[in-house]
């Protein structure tokens, strides 16, 4: 036993396992692409479940249809005749249907301000009050006026209200129906929300006149064509990656699938095969939406309230018409009316490779984490190697043998290698000034008109590109850079980014893993003496700058930057959407700082 401890310590000294953590680094890296291309094998992921036995989906048999269609037809023509009408105009006769329903209505006013632009709009509302219930809990039906898409969302908004004079005379409801009708499917939701649970602005936003309880639940409909449907899709995505609890969509499978025979995808993946490529597919565009972070729809503003919600778009063309919608749409609040708690048996965090197979954290999480740990890994690495002296540097590589007197034989002994002083302020100076002036994208970008963010857009990639550079310049007349000063400034940036990729992947695994992998050249990246390299290398980190990621991203997606900036500005104003703090915040610094290193100085680190 001493002596395997003696050997330990020697190894602890031994310079050469300064030459592993890169490798290790990059081993992280493979392995965390790699675990998330096994996620889709069977052995890896796993068929989906309802957990909250109270749901029972698909238990009870459904009467909407018949004489309801009639109702349905006139409630669509009414649609009709108010397409071309105002927003107010519009809700005034919603008002009335409602109130001859006997449901009590509410109406209220928003501005948001955008872009430059503003958003402003009414929304109206009513109550069906419970005959068995007390007023403390309540499901909310959404049918915005305008779709996802900006289009009349006529059959949505009259199946809602030929569901809310069928619902109301059935007396088996122990939770309140909220029926919300919002002028568009992206403000006018978020407005009544954050005023529901009195989070709201009242400069900007109404109060409600009108309360129930506690959400339970929620279904948007989104269904603004006439023909018949082949398939139900499922849209789940919420606002910075959030998930609604696992059990509602698989509720919605199951009635849709299992009683009512209709096809049920998600995330547009119609036709999908169950095979790898399908699942890897769908997983990735899961990825992708709940990375951006951005609202997919109506039920978005629902999730950051702990308030479980999708919205339910018909698709394709097949023989499922509006009445079959409504069954689903009736099963589905008959088992949130069987709720006797809120949803939290089932999974929040989950990756869907198809509408019945899923991942949960427990499995997925692991390759975000690797891809976090590589930055942290080099961090350490850089700040041990930050203490050595240059000089010394050879020598210790390469140990000597000490021949000892009276004796030919030769024995390597390893010693620890020498330490020098860290000098902390400069490298503390340029990490802190690249972290601060951060802030000016995240607030340009956020708070200028749309006529002008293009042209702002442009400009700042320019200045991005050219301040490496300035950088560089600006260090080399303040002082003679050093290797220790590059090895402590990349210690840090890669530390800060390793530290915050680890925390936001328990929160938004997709926009952790997306940044991670686009930030990892900086981890291996460094300064060299070879023109020709180095030229490559600084054309590498301008590939993978924030500027040219978004800008390549939206051209392959066929989106303008000014669409790309409205919505980005949009999701930071009304909906508190993060991802622009994790772009300008926490991946361009380190950009910055990686690209000024690489244009600085020839030493090697």
């Amino acid at each position: 036993m001493p002596r395997l401890l003696s050997t330990a310590l020697s190894l602890r000294r031994d310079p050469r396992l300064l030459k592993i953590p890169p490798y290790i680094s990059a081993f992280c890296i493979a392995i965390g692409v790699v675990w998330l291309l096994l996620l889709p094998l069977d052995d890896y992921s796993r068929r989906t479940y309802v957990s909250e036995n109270a749901l029972l989906p698909g238990q009870v048999h459904t009467y909407f249809g018949g004489s309801e269609q009639s109702i349905f037809r006139a409630f669509r023509h009414e649609v009709d005749l108010l397409a071309s009408k105002n927003n107010f105009e519009v809700n005034d006769k919603l008002e009335s249907i409602l109130t001859g329903f006997g449901v009590k209505v509410g109406r209220q006013n928003y501005t948001y301000h955008s872009a430059g632009e503003i958003y402003s709009g009414e929304n109206v509302y009513g109550i069906l009050q419970a005959p068995r219930g007390d007023a403390t809990e309540a499901i909310v039906l959404v049918a915005a006026w305008k779709s996802i898409h900006e289009q009349l969302n006529r059959n949505g908004v009259a199946l809602v209200l030929t569901l809310a004079r069928y619902f109301k005379r059935w007396s088996l409801w122990s939770k309140d129906i909220i029926l919300l009708l919002p002028p568009d499917s992206t403000t006018g939701t978020q407005a009544w929300v954050d005023a529901y649970h009195d989070a709201h602005d009242s400069k900007y936003i109404a109060p409600l006149p009108l309360k129930s309880g506690a959400l339970q639940g929620a279904l948007a409909i989104d269904y603004p064509f006439e023909h018949r449907y082949h398939e139900l899709h499922i849209i789940y995505d919420g606002t910075n990656g959030q998930l609604p609890n696992l059990d509602l969509i698989n509720s919605i499978v199951n009635i849709a699938g299992g009683q009512m025979g209709i096809e049920t995808t998600v995330q547009q993946m119609a036709g999908h095969t169950d095979s790898y490529q399908d699942r890897l597919q769908t997983m990735l565009r899961g990825m992708l939406y709940q990375g951006l972070g951005y609202p997919t729809g109506p039920h978005s503003s629902f999730i950051p309230y702990h308030v479980d919600a999708i919205t339910l778009q018909p698709a394709g063309e097949g023989w499922h018409d509006e009445m079959a919608m409504g069954r689903v749409v009736e099963g589905s609040f008959r088992s949130l009316n069987n709720l006797l708690e809120h949803l939290h048996q089932s999974f929040f965090f989950y990756l869907l490779m198809q509408k019945n197979r899923f991942v949960s954290i427990g499995t997925y999480l692991p390759s975000a984490m690797l891809v976090a740990a590589n930055f942290t890994i080099m961090a350490i690495f850089l700040w041990v190697k930050s203490g050595q002296p240059i000089a010394k540097r050879e020598a210790t590589d390469k140990p000597k043998g000490d021949i000892s007197e009276g004796k030919g034989v030769s024995t390597t002994t390893p010693s620890s290698p020498p330490t020098v002083e860290r000098n902390l302020l400069s490298p503390l100076a340029l990490v802190a000034t690249c972290h601060s002036i951060s802030a000016i994208p995240l607030f340009v970008f956020n708070h200028l008109g749309i006529k002008t963010l293009p042209l702002a857009f442009l400009l700042f990639s320019v200045l991005s590109t050219a301040l490496p550079a300035i950088f560089s310049f600006v260090i080399a007349s303040v002082q003679k850079p050093t290797a220790q000063f590059f090895q402590l400034t990349k210690s840090f940036s890669l530390l800060i980014l390793g530290v915050s990729l680890a925390t936001l992947s328990t929160l938004n695994f997709s926009l952790a893993f997306l940044v991670g992998l686009l930030a990892s050249p900086l981890t291996f990246i460094q300064p060299t003496k070879n023109l020709v390299t180095r030229l490559f290398l600084v054309i590498l980190l301008i590939i993978t700058s924030p500027p040219v990621v978004i800008s390549s991203a939206a051209w392959t997606s066929g989106v303008t930057m000014s669409e790309v900036l409205k919505a980005a500005s949009l999701g930071w104003n009304v909906w508190g959407m993060y991802t622009p703090i994790i772009i300008w915040c926490v991946w361009w610094p380190a950009w910055l700082i990686g690209t000024t290193n690489t244009l600085s100085s020839t030493f090697k680190i």
